[in-house]
């Protein structure tokens, strides 16, 4: 989410009319040794499970200005709770934080959103979200990630992010540290994830910072097709010795263990995304973890990406059309972190 280069990956390709992707598939070619993915054969147990008003209260609202030059206004607990845009449904206790859809903005201003970030922190684990919806639209541009102190020094962890009208998600690393990171993949390396891969260097500063992303297959993945699919699952594995995985399961496939809060992650289909700590120094780039959910307006990818996305106008004026917004919102049914 902390990504500006995600501009520049933009507008190397575009490659649907309904999802057109940033990020040039010229990277999936790239040939690296193929290193098997290991997966330890463990039942997770859970540490910290977030329902209903955990989010409102055990969640802090960011209020600063969007460090992604977004047009949003972030709003306080206080103020997204009287504004309708952080409530819990009591019909299902999940929880919704949505961006503002009633109000009268000026093209190029700022609406109101959510940003909430865990006052918990982690160095590891198997963290999980259970979503029904989650926000779409042109401009839109809402995101789940990781990301420790001192950005890009501690990393961050792109689980769930995409801009406009894309139809399958981004998965991202970034590291920021002397520490080699990279992701590689080759043709017959089929066995370590399903994803394209868009950029082999996960080393990140605030001038080039698009690290390295891969980009799910699954329509149902992300956006429209997400939400038409009832929502789903995604899930992220923090194992210092093996690496980063990550998966997405449509709400039809999410595993009984998972639905059973008693996951073991090795008996699970080959994950969507995957970063092998043979290439990648783990502990020494990702670190003190807090967890983050938003959605931004515009900013430096949604308003780049905007002109080839297939949506009418531009960025600034979609701003202004507060209809836009009406599915700008995440439905959240839990999110847990296990051990």
């Amino acid at each position: 989410m902390h990504t500006l280069s995600k501009l520049f990956l933009a507008a190397l390709s575009l490659t649907t009319l309904v999802g057109a992707h940033h990020q040039s598939r010229a990277h999936s070619r790239h040939r690296r040794t193929a290193v098997p993915r290991q997966s330890t054969n463990k039942t997770y147990k859970i540490q910290d499970l977030y329902q209903g008003e955990d989010f409102i209260n055990n969640w802090d609202f960011f209020t600063g200005s969007d460090p992604t030059s977004g047009n949003v206004n972030y709003q306080s607990k206080s103020n997204a709770q009287s504004k309708g845009l952080a409530y819990v449904n009591d019909c299902d206790n999940s929880t919704v934080l949505a961006v503002d859809s009633t109000s009268t903005v000026a093209a190029g201003g700022n609406r109101d959103s959510v940003r909430i970030t865990s006052q918990k922190s982690y160095n590891g684990g198997l963290f999980v979200i259970d979503a029904s919806n989650m926000p779409v639209g042109c401009s839109t541009w809402p995101s789940f990630w990781t990301v420790g102190p001192n950005w890009p020094s501690a990393g961050e962890i792109d689980i769930i992010e995409g801009v406009n009208d894309q139809a399958t998600n981004q998965m991202t690393l970034h590291s920021g540290t002397g520490q080699g990171c990279t992701i590689g993949k080759s043709n017959s390396s089929t066995d370590q994830f399903t994803g394209q891969v868009l950029g082999t260097n996960c080393y990140s500063t605030q001038t080039a910072d698009a690290g390295c992303g891969v980009e799910d297959t699954d329509t149902r993945s992300f956006g429209y097709g997400f939400n038409n699919a009832q929502g789903g699952v995604f899930a992220l594995l923090w194992d210092n010795s093996s690496g980063m995985s990550m998966w997405h399961f449509a709400r039809a496939d999410i595993p009984a263990d998972l639905t059973a809060q008693m996951p073991n992650p090795s008996t699970w289909s080959t994950p969507a995304g995957f970063w092998s700590a043979q290439s990648c120094d783990i502990s020494a780039n990702f670190y003190d973890h807090q967890m983050v959910i938003d959605t931004t307006i515009c900013g430096n990818w949604a308003a780049g990406a905007y002109s080839s996305s297939g949506c009418p106008g531009t960025c600034s004026d979609m701003v202004a059309n507060a209809t836009n917004y009406v599915d700008a919102k995440w439905v959240i049914n839990y999110v847990a972190v296990y051990q």
